[in-house]
């Protein structure tokens, strides 16, 4: 199966969503974006490694 290429935009939405988003698992945002799973917490944990958030952070 082939790798898809999403936009950064659509990375930083999905991340702000996530973070926004009361009670949100990966697994229920990333069911609802279309993504995998794995693919929504590695965004999310890139991102708090960007910001200087420790791990802990992420759900």
């Amino acid at each position: 199966m082939a790798m898809k290429d999403y936009s950064d935009e659509f990375k930083a939405d999905a991340v702000a969503m996530f973070e926004s988003t009361p009670g949100a698992t990966y697994k229920s945002l990333a069911a609802d974006l279309g993504i995998n799973r794995n693919t929504l917490r590695n965004w999310v944990l890139r991102d708090h490694e960007r910001r200087g958030i420790g791990p802990d952070a992420a759900r």
